[in-house]
Protein backbone atom coordinates (compact mmCIF):
# COMPACT_ATOMS: atom_id res chain seq x y z
CA UNK A 1 0.00 0.00 0.00
CA UNK A 2 2.91 2.42 0.95
CA UNK A 3 4.37 1.95 -2.47
CA UNK A 4 1.33 2.30 -4.41
CA UNK A 5 0.54 5.36 -2.02
CA UNK A 6 4.35 6.78 -3.08
CA UNK A 7 3.59 5.92 -6.82
CA UNK A 8 0.16 8.02 -6.99
CA UNK A 9 1.42 10.80 -5.27
CA UNK A 10 4.71 10.95 -7.43
CA UNK A 11 1.71 11.09 -10.49
CA UNK A 12 0.12 13.68 -9.14
CA UNK A 13 2.82 15.82 -8.66
CA UNK A 14 3.73 15.15 -12.01
CA UNK A 15 0.48 16.30 -13.32
CA UNK A 16 0.29 19.61 -11.54
CA UNK A 17 3.74 20.37 -12.09
CA UNK A 18 3.34 20.20 -15.89
CA UNK A 19 0.30 21.75 -15.54
CA UNK A 20 1.90 24.93 -13.57
CA UNK A 21 4.33 25.24 -16.05
CA UNK A 22 1.85 24.86 -18.76
CA UNK A 23 -0.28 27.45 -17.39
CA UNK A 24 2.37 29.98 -16.57
CA UNK A 25 3.73 29.98 -19.54
CA UNK A 26 0.23 30.83 -21.34
CA UNK A 27 0.35 33.67 -18.84
CA UNK A 28 3.67 34.41 -19.48
CA UNK A 29 3.40 34.71 -23.63
CA UNK A 30 6.14 32.05 -23.30
CA UNK A 31 3.22 29.87 -25.14
CA UNK A 32 1.06 31.19 -27.84
CA UNK A 33 -2.28 30.54 -26.32
CA UNK A 34 -4.16 30.40 -30.22
CA UNK A 35 -2.45 27.06 -30.75
CA UNK A 36 -1.86 26.02 -26.87
CA UNK A 37 -4.69 27.05 -24.71
CA UNK A 38 -3.93 27.16 -20.46
CA UNK A 39 -5.42 25.00 -18.94
CA UNK A 40 -7.52 27.18 -17.16
CA UNK A 41 -9.25 27.95 -20.50
CA UNK A 42 -9.56 24.12 -21.23
CA UNK A 43 -11.23 23.97 -17.84
CA UNK A 44 -13.61 26.42 -18.39
CA UNK A 45 -14.74 25.09 -21.84
CA UNK A 46 -15.89 22.06 -20.18
CA UNK A 47 -17.01 23.59 -17.40
CA UNK A 48 -19.21 25.59 -20.23
CA UNK A 49 -20.20 22.38 -22.14
CA UNK A 50 -21.48 20.41 -18.93
CA UNK A 51 -23.47 23.49 -18.13
CA UNK A 52 -25.16 22.28 -21.37
CA UNK A 53 -27.44 19.14 -21.44
CA UNK A 54 -25.96 18.62 -25.15
CA UNK A 55 -22.58 17.20 -23.36
CA UNK A 56 -24.37 14.28 -22.03
CA UNK A 57 -26.35 13.51 -25.34
CA UNK A 58 -22.82 13.26 -27.44
CA UNK A 59 -20.99 11.64 -24.74
CA UNK A 60 -24.05 8.81 -24.36
CA UNK A 61 -23.87 8.74 -28.50
CA UNK A 62 -20.37 7.49 -28.62
CA UNK A 63 -20.62 5.35 -25.52
CA UNK A 64 -23.57 3.29 -27.61
CA UNK A 65 -21.28 3.33 -30.54
CA UNK A 66 -18.50 2.06 -28.60
CA UNK A 67 -20.16 -0.94 -26.33
CA UNK A 68 -21.50 -1.75 -29.82
CA UNK A 69 -18.29 -2.13 -31.22
CA UNK A 70 -16.58 -3.87 -28.63
CA UNK A 71 -19.20 -6.43 -28.09
CA UNK A 72 -19.73 -7.48 -31.52
CA UNK A 73 -16.06 -7.01 -32.46
CA UNK A 74 -15.15 -9.45 -29.53
CA UNK A 75 -17.97 -11.78 -30.08
CA UNK A 76 -16.80 -12.46 -34.26
CA UNK A 77 -13.05 -12.80 -32.96
CA UNK A 78 -13.74 -15.29 -30.41
CA UNK A 79 -16.18 -17.35 -32.44
CA UNK A 80 -13.82 -17.61 -35.85
CA UNK A 81 -10.50 -17.52 -33.81
CA UNK A 82 -11.78 -20.75 -31.83
CA UNK A 83 -13.56 -22.17 -35.28
CA UNK A 84 -10.23 -21.98 -36.77
CA UNK A 85 -7.94 -22.55 -33.73
CA UNK A 86 -9.83 -25.92 -34.09
CA UNK A 87 -9.73 -26.64 -37.68
CA UNK A 88 -6.47 -26.69 -39.95
CA UNK A 89 -7.76 -27.60 -42.95
CA UNK A 90 -10.21 -23.98 -42.81
CA UNK A 91 -7.47 -22.00 -41.38
CA UNK A 92 -4.62 -22.94 -44.04
CA UNK A 93 -7.18 -21.61 -46.97
CA UNK A 94 -8.18 -18.30 -45.18
CA UNK A 95 -4.74 -17.53 -43.77
CA UNK A 96 -3.09 -15.93 -46.68
CA UNK A 97 -6.34 -13.85 -46.90
CA UNK A 98 -6.71 -13.45 -43.15
CA UNK A 99 -2.52 -11.60 -43.57
CA UNK A 100 -3.94 -9.43 -46.55
CA UNK A 101 -7.39 -7.93 -45.13
CA UNK A 102 -5.36 -7.38 -41.29
CA UNK A 103 -2.36 -5.68 -43.54
CA UNK A 104 -4.74 -2.76 -44.78
CA UNK A 105 -4.25 0.06 -42.17
CA UNK A 106 -8.50 0.05 -40.59
CA UNK A 107 -8.53 3.49 -40.53
CA UNK A 108 -8.48 4.05 -44.13
CA UNK A 109 -11.94 1.93 -44.11
CA UNK A 110 -13.68 4.59 -42.27
CA UNK A 111 -14.84 7.00 -45.71
CA UNK A 112 -15.47 3.60 -47.09
CA UNK A 113 -17.83 2.39 -44.89
CA UNK A 114 -18.95 6.25 -44.34
CA UNK A 115 -19.79 5.76 -48.08
CA UNK A 116 -21.58 2.15 -47.94
CA UNK A 117 -23.47 2.77 -44.41
CA UNK A 118 -24.02 6.77 -44.60
CA UNK A 119 -23.37 8.98 -41.51
CA UNK A 120 -25.93 7.03 -39.16
CA UNK A 121 -24.40 4.68 -36.34
CA UNK A 122 -23.64 1.73 -38.59
CA UNK A 123 -21.18 3.64 -40.40
CA UNK A 124 -19.15 4.32 -36.51
CA UNK A 125 -19.89 0.46 -35.22
CA UNK A 126 -18.54 -0.96 -38.52
CA UNK A 127 -15.21 0.74 -38.42
CA UNK A 128 -15.21 0.09 -34.83
CA UNK A 129 -15.91 -3.47 -35.12
CA UNK A 130 -13.32 -3.94 -37.94
CA UNK A 131 -10.73 -2.29 -34.90
CA UNK A 132 -11.43 -4.91 -32.19
CA UNK A 133 -11.91 -7.85 -34.26
CA UNK A 134 -8.62 -8.59 -35.32
CA UNK A 135 -7.61 -8.24 -32.12
CA UNK A 136 -9.87 -10.50 -30.26
CA UNK A 137 -9.86 -12.87 -32.92
CA UNK A 138 -5.31 -13.41 -32.92
CA UNK A 139 -5.67 -13.46 -29.65
CA UNK A 140 -8.41 -15.89 -29.73
CA UNK A 141 -6.45 -18.00 -31.95
CA UNK A 142 -3.05 -17.95 -30.43
CA UNK A 143 -4.47 -19.29 -27.39
CA UNK A 144 -6.47 -22.10 -28.66
CA UNK A 145 -3.30 -23.03 -30.61
CA UNK A 146 -0.92 -22.70 -27.31
CA UNK A 147 -3.10 -25.36 -25.21
CA UNK A 148 -1.30 -27.45 -23.15
CA UNK A 149 -0.04 -31.00 -24.88
CA UNK A 150 -0.07 -32.80 -21.94
CA UNK A 151 -3.73 -31.54 -20.94
CA UNK A 152 -4.78 -32.23 -23.99
CA UNK A 153 -3.83 -35.93 -24.25
CA UNK A 154 -5.08 -36.50 -21.12
CA UNK A 155 -8.22 -35.52 -22.10
CA UNK A 156 -8.41 -37.32 -25.19
CA UNK A 157 -7.12 -40.51 -22.92
CA UNK A 158 -10.14 -40.16 -20.83
CA UNK A 159 -12.43 -39.91 -23.78
CA UNK A 160 -13.94 -36.91 -23.91
CA UNK A 161 -15.86 -35.48 -26.15
CA UNK A 162 -15.39 -32.48 -28.58
CA UNK A 163 -18.27 -30.73 -26.44
CA UNK A 164 -15.66 -31.47 -23.29
CA UNK A 165 -12.52 -30.61 -24.95
CA UNK A 166 -13.89 -27.05 -26.35
CA UNK A 167 -15.39 -26.35 -22.38
CA UNK A 168 -13.09 -27.75 -20.79
CA UNK A 169 -9.34 -27.45 -22.19
CA UNK A 170 -9.52 -25.27 -25.53
CA UNK A 171 -11.92 -22.22 -23.53
CA UNK A 172 -9.74 -21.67 -20.35
CA UNK A 173 -6.22 -22.29 -22.24
CA UNK A 174 -7.88 -19.26 -24.67
CA UNK A 175 -9.61 -17.17 -21.93
CA UNK A 176 -6.33 -15.81 -20.19
CA UNK A 177 -5.48 -14.15 -23.88
CA UNK A 178 -9.23 -13.05 -24.54
CA UNK A 179 -9.34 -10.89 -21.17
CA UNK A 180 -6.13 -9.94 -21.55
CA UNK A 181 -6.72 -8.28 -25.17
CA UNK A 182 -9.70 -6.47 -23.43
CA UNK A 183 -8.38 -3.10 -22.58
CA UNK A 184 -6.32 -2.85 -25.80
CA UNK A 185 -10.25 -3.94 -27.38
CA UNK A 186 -11.83 -1.44 -25.68
CA UNK A 187 -9.17 1.57 -27.04
CA UNK A 188 -9.80 0.77 -30.43
CA UNK A 189 -13.71 0.74 -30.27
CA UNK A 190 -13.34 4.36 -28.80
CA UNK A 191 -10.96 4.99 -31.41
CA UNK A 192 -13.28 3.52 -34.52
CA UNK A 193 -16.09 5.35 -33.18
CA UNK A 194 -14.23 8.48 -32.93
CA UNK A 195 -12.59 8.69 -35.95
CA UNK A 196 -15.96 8.05 -37.69
CA UNK A 197 -17.66 10.51 -35.78
CA UNK A 198 -14.42 12.74 -36.88
CA UNK A 199 -15.48 12.42 -40.68
CA UNK A 200 -18.95 12.62 -41.16
CA UNK A 201 -21.53 12.97 -38.27
CA UNK A 202 -23.83 15.23 -36.41
CA UNK A 203 -23.26 14.18 -32.54
CA UNK A 204 -20.68 12.62 -30.71
CA UNK A 205 -16.98 13.61 -29.22
CA UNK A 206 -15.57 13.13 -32.59
CA UNK A 207 -18.33 15.85 -34.28
CA UNK A 208 -17.45 18.27 -31.31
CA UNK A 209 -13.51 18.09 -32.24
CA UNK A 210 -14.30 18.24 -35.81
CA UNK A 211 -16.94 21.16 -35.36
CA UNK A 212 -13.86 22.81 -33.19
CA UNK A 213 -10.81 22.35 -35.59
CA UNK A 214 -13.20 23.64 -38.56
CA UNK A 215 -13.40 27.34 -36.98
CA UNK A 216 -9.84 26.75 -35.71
CA UNK A 217 -10.89 26.87 -31.94
CA UNK A 218 -7.60 25.46 -30.56
CA UNK A 219 -9.72 25.67 -26.93
CA UNK A 220 -12.52 23.39 -28.53
CA UNK A 221 -9.71 21.10 -29.81
CA UNK A 222 -7.72 20.54 -26.83
CA UNK A 223 -11.09 20.54 -24.41
CA UNK A 224 -12.54 17.43 -26.49
CA UNK A 225 -9.24 15.65 -26.05
CA UNK A 226 -9.00 15.75 -22.42
CA UNK A 227 -12.60 14.75 -22.55
CA UNK A 228 -12.10 11.78 -24.59
CA UNK A 229 -8.81 10.73 -22.67
CA UNK A 230 -11.51 11.17 -19.43
CA UNK A 231 -13.72 8.80 -21.38
CA UNK A 232 -11.30 5.92 -22.59
CA UNK A 233 -9.72 6.30 -18.74
CA UNK A 234 -13.00 5.63 -17.26
CA UNK A 235 -13.95 2.60 -19.44
CA UNK A 236 -10.30 1.28 -19.18
CA UNK A 237 -11.18 1.41 -15.31
CA UNK A 238 -14.39 -0.42 -15.91
CA UNK A 239 -12.44 -3.06 -17.81
CA UNK A 240 -9.60 -3.52 -15.48
CA UNK A 241 -11.90 -4.34 -12.62
CA UNK A 242 -13.84 -6.98 -15.20
CA UNK A 243 -10.46 -8.69 -15.87
CA UNK A 244 -9.24 -8.55 -11.95
CA UNK A 245 -12.35 -10.22 -11.04
CA UNK A 246 -12.77 -12.98 -14.27
CA UNK A 247 -8.77 -13.60 -13.47
CA UNK A 248 -8.49 -13.85 -9.85
CA UNK A 249 -6.59 -17.50 -10.38
CA UNK A 250 -3.75 -15.07 -11.98
CA UNK A 251 -0.83 -13.57 -9.32
CA UNK A 252 -0.98 -10.31 -8.75
CA UNK A 253 1.47 -8.46 -10.23
CA UNK A 254 1.64 -5.62 -7.82
CA UNK A 255 2.44 -8.34 -4.96
CA UNK A 256 4.86 -9.88 -7.25
CA UNK A 257 6.91 -6.72 -7.75
CA UNK A 258 6.80 -5.89 -3.75
CA UNK A 259 8.15 -9.34 -3.04
CA UNK A 260 11.25 -8.69 -5.38
CA UNK A 261 11.89 -5.28 -3.96
CA UNK A 262 11.93 -6.69 -0.56
CA UNK A 263 14.81 -9.50 -1.37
Amino acid sequence: MRRKSKIKATQLVLLVGALSLWECGSRMGWIDPFFFPAPSSIMGRLAEWFSSSDIWFDLGVTLLETVLSFVFGITGGIVLGIWLGLAPFARAVLNPFIKVFNAIPRVLLAPIYVLWFGLGLTSKVALGLTLVFFVAFFNTLQGVREVNPVVLANARLLKASKGALLRHVYLPSATSWILSSLRVSVGLAVLGAVVAEYLGSSMGLGHMIAQAEGVMDATGVFSGLVLLSAFVVALDAIVDRMEKRLLVWRPNQDNEEAELATR
